[in-house]
Formats: structure tokens, C-alpha cells, sequence
């Protein structure tokens, strides 16, 4: 996986808005030029899934969003946020989230 290239989340929200994790694995697979199948083989997950998270139909809870970080070897503070991030907007609460490990 071609991971080195990726921009910072940080860097992408501010060109393109709030990022959310679907957004964001949709990146790294069109990055990789890779098939929604054999992407969602990597995350274990189906198709289907993958479909919905990227076009955020579903949204990926903390534990998943780790799980899915170490298969692609990114940060999981990184994908942990954003996934902390599409709750509250979902939610429609207006707070930002900053995390750091214990």
C-alpha cells in the first residue's frame, strides 16, 4: 500500500472540508488504485460495507476505525478522531475533537 503518499488529515480537511472515515478510506484506495472488492478483502469487510462507509451511508465506530488503521499501517489516533468526529456530526453537535494518547 502506497500510504507514504497520503496527505495529513489535517492537510486534507482544510482543502476539502471535514473529512470523515469513509472519505478517508476511499483516499487511501483510489490512491492505490484499488477495487472496492479487493479493498473491502483487506478490511475484512464486503463490499457492500465499504460501499456504504465511503459514501458515508454507515459510520464506523472507534474500535473499527483502529481495527481498519493497523490493517493499513496509518495512525490510529488519526482514524479513531474521525470516527469520534462523524458521531458528533451526525449527532449534530458543533465540537471539534482532539485526541491524544494515554
Amino acid at each position: 500500500m502506497n500510504t507514504k503518499n497520503l496527505i495529513g488529515v489535517e492537510s486534507l480537511e482544510s482543502k476539502y472540508g471535514p473529512m470523515a472515515v469513509g472519505l478517508f478510506l476511499k483516499a487511501i484506495r483510489e490512491s492505490d488504485d484499488i477495487s472496492q472488492v479487493d479493498f473491502a478483502k483487506k478490511l475484512k469487510i464486503s463490499r457492500a460495507n465499504l460501499c456504504d462507509l465511503e459514501k458515508e451511508r454507515k459510520l464506523v465506530s472507534p474500535e473499527r476505525a483502529a481495527k481498519f488503521a493497523r490493517i493499513l499501517k496509518v495512525p490510529e489516533l488519526a482514524l479513531i478522531r474521525l470516527s469520534l468526529q462523524d458521531l458528533l456530526r451526525a449527532a449534530h453537535l458543533n465540537y471539534q475533537v482532539q485526541l491524544k494518547g494515554a
